[in-house]
């Protein structure tokens, strides 16, 4: 058998063998029969018509004030923003109104570890709304930046106090109120986000009175969600690592004055500190729909920081 007679041969095989090109009617029915993608959050707004309680959240380059920004954004209907500092509650609130004029926003002067303090907010919400849907308890404290040995009992239970048991406090009242319905709110649901911080899952990122408290966020986080099984409510931890606010601005302003800021945020795979807003848009996902699947964990947002083990630049192969 000549060369090209073979070939002729194998080309005509191969065509019975491969399957005829689909119609575009055979297609169509295809496509008929698949059935409905089940789709778990609304296509709109991200946050339609949901009422929103946030701590911590007077700080002019804080995480509250970002995520206050992003949930009026999203489409809440209400939004809270709290602390225990009041000097910009008021024009952050003008602010919201004036960009997101069809969400009703409210301030309140509180300490996040006041418990009936904690329970007005929530009860507020619940007699103006009927519903609340989510609370983000980022109120905390960095406490005092010393040896362990030279931090006394006091300052100490201090630390914990704001950013342990407040955020426990928050859960604590916010989870009975999610669970309650009306005409407003036919099922029982809601989001409870913490903030921890990169500290509470890895240590030499903060004091040890503050990477305590964070490690104990973390916790609550975990053993409430199993307390709350079945509910309709989740909660979780927020890590932030090296981020710029209220808190940490003097490391940001002090390597600006010296030239150095490059160096922020070089242990970790970016190689630079983060911003409010990059927080902000996960605490927006974690209180949206979105979200739904997410339960008791502790969602690390550090540049990759918690990822690995420091190492010096150059050093591995």
């Amino acid at each position: 058998m000549s060369t090209e007679s073979a070939k002729r041969r194998v080309q005509a095989i191969s065509g019975q063998l491969a399957p005829a090109p689909p119609s575009s009617a055979s297609s169509q029915a295809d496509s008929e029969s698949l059935p409905s993608v089940i789709k778990v959050a609304p296509d709109g707004p991200r946050v339609a018509g949901k009422v929103v309680i946030i701590t911590g959240a007077n700080s002019a380059l804080g995480i509250g004030r970002a995520s206050a920004h992003q949930f009026a954004e999203k489409g809440a209907k209400a939004v809270y923003i709290c602390d225990y500092d009041d000097s910009n509650l008021e024009a952050i609130r003008r602010e919201l109104n004036a960009t997101c004029p069809g969400v009703e926003v409210h301030t309140r002067q509180f300490d996040a570890a006041d418990e009936k303090a904690v329970k007005e907010v929530v009860d507020d919400a619940l007699q103006r709304y009927g519903r609340l849907d989510v609370f983000f308890a980022n109120a905390g404290t960095i406490g005092t930046h010393a040896k362990f040995t030279d931090i006394d009992a006091d300052t100490f239970m201090e630390t914990l106090r704001v950013n342990t048991l407040g955020v426990f406090l928050a859960a604590k009242h916010a989870a009975p109120a999610m669970q309650k319905t009306s005409s407003q709110k036919a099922r029982a649901s809601g989001s409870i986000i913490m903030t921890a911080s990169v500290a509470g899952l890895r240590s030499n990122a903060g004091s040890t009175p503050y990477s305590a408290s964070k490690a104990a966020v973390i916790s609550l986080a975990q053993t409430i969600a199993y307390q709350l099984a079945g509910t309709g409510i989740r909660i979780n931890a927020l890590c932030p690592g090296l981020i710029e606010t209220g808190m940490t601005s003097v490391v940001f302003e002090t390597a600006r004055a010296r030239g150095t800021q490059g160096k922020i945020g070089q242990l970790n795979p970016l190689k630079r500190g983060g911003h409010a807003d990059e927080i902000a848009r996960v605490a927006l996902f974690l209180g949206s729909d979105e979200s739904s699947y997410v339960n008791g964990q502790a969602w690390a947002v550090d540049g990759g920081l918690s990822a690995g083990h420091p190492y010096v630049q150059g050093r591995m192969g």
